[in-house]
């Protein structure tokens, strides 16, 4: 008999814990059922101040915990280790059957069907160390790692200026400055200066590029200015440096990851008679990216992969809601699924090619309907195969020169 969570002592989670893991994803596109899973959390409020219902948020956390998994951009899709990973994606995100994900991945139903158990339990390994009470007490759990919490950053932008998080930034570290005898001098303009951004992985960004430079320097002034520089703003740091710095880094690691995930770029100069400058170059704006394809799992991941690469993401079901968001906004590029309900993918891109208002913009067609040519000849930039990966995507964007 399975034990309980209640009675399970040891540092794995129970065969219990593990068994509603399963039956979670099994009913991943069941929110009344996931509403009230033993699996879904007290209520929580979204970033606009609207309540996240608790199927949603049990969708959430799994669609972490699978992405935890992710082996990296330069895995080979039918990699062994890249298995569990895929699976999870083919079979509970994208709804493949365990025949069709096997035939993909190049193993058998059979292997293809233990792999997934496997997976299973890695998932709620997963949530049990973020959660330890979810299943039984830990005992020498570790509850969190850089890599995860990385996995898990999403980069959410909008609209900032980026005086406000600078000022943030300079008074987080004024005691460190005060004990250093170093005086910060903000030189900023008197407009508003708007990046696309998240606000707060940037002040992070900031927070460490401030610190980092009051750690290096001497005692006396340190002068930070904020300008912009076409489609950047650039903010430059001066100061005396210390004669000998241990760590010269400008940053430290994990401020590295979130700016390389902002798409920012940090640059030390070392000057004449010790002075150094301090670089840092931000993007104004992040590229948009409107996804149009009716599988909501599917926008689900796809949204994941291109927010982690600091795009912003709008998403439609349908044709009919694709042109209605085009009324509005002017992404930089579209993909865009074929078989839709009501009008096909291939009529909304007639439309959109016959509109001059969205007739220069990038369409992907990503579709099981393996029609490259034809693609083409309707005016499409990019055509995918079905099922898509996190690379094929990114690959079409770069060579669009999206991101």
């Amino acid at each position: 008999m399975d034990e309980t969570p209640s009675s399970h002592t040891s540092d794995a989670p129970s065969p219990e814990f593990v068994r509603q893991v399963r039956d979670a994803l099994q009913h991943y596109y069941d929110l009344a059922h996931l509403q009230e899973h033993p699996l879904a959390p007290a209520p929580a409020l979204n970033h606009d101040g609207s309540r996240e219902m608790a199927g949603q948020r049990v969708r959430r956390i799994l669609l972490d915990a699978i992405e935890t998994l992710n082996p990296g951009d330069d895995i080979h899709f039918r990699a062994p280790h890249a298995r569990q990973y895929n699976l999870l994606t083919l079979h509970y995100i994208e709804r493949e059957t365990i025949q069709e994900a096997a035939y993909k991945l190049g193993i058998s139903p059979r292997q293809a069907l233990r792999n997934l158990r496997q997976a299973e339990a890695s998932v709620a390994a997963i949530l049990y160390a973020r959660d330890p009470t979810a299943s039984a007490e830990p005992s020498g759990v570790q509850i969190s790692s850089f890599g995860a919490e990385m996995a898990r950053l999403s980069v959410q932008s909008c609209l900032t200026d980026i005086r406000t998080l600078l000022e943030a930034a300079a008074t987080a570290v004024a005691p460190l400055a005060a004990l250093r005898g170093i005086t910060v001098r903000l030189g900023l303009p008197p407009d508003l200066m708007n990046l696309q951004t998240d606000p707060e992985v940037a002040e992070q960004v900031l927070v460490s590029a401030l610190s980092r430079a009051v750690s290096h320097a001497r005692a006396g002034n340190l002068d930070v200015e904020l300008s912009p520089d076409g489609d950047e703003v650039v903010l430059r740091m001066h100061y005396a440096a210390e004669a000998k710095i241990a760590d010269d880094a400008a940053l430290n690691p994990a401020a590295e990851q979130f700016a390389a995930r902002l798409r920012w770029t940090v640059t030390r100069v070392d000057g004449a008679e010790g002075f150094c400058t301090v670089v840092l170059r931000m993007r104004a704006r992040c590229p948009t990216v409107l996804i149009v394809d009716d599988n909501e799992g599917l926008v689900s991941l796809l949204e994941r992969y291109l927010t982690h690469q600091a795009c912003h993401v709008l998403a439609a079901m349908t044709g009919r809601e694709a042109l209605d968001v085009l009324r509005t906004e002017s992404p930089d590029a579209i993909l865009l699924d074929i078989m839709m309900p009501g009008r096909s993918g291939w009529e909304l891109l007639q439309d959109l090619r016959s509109d001059p208002r969205t007739a220069d913009i990038p369409v992907i067609v990503c579709s099981v309907i393996n029609e490259p040519d034809l693609a083409s000849a309707l005016g499409a930039s990019v055509f995918l195969s079905k099922p898509v990966t996190k690379d094929d995507v990114l690959a079409a964007l770069r060579q669009l020169d999206v991101v």
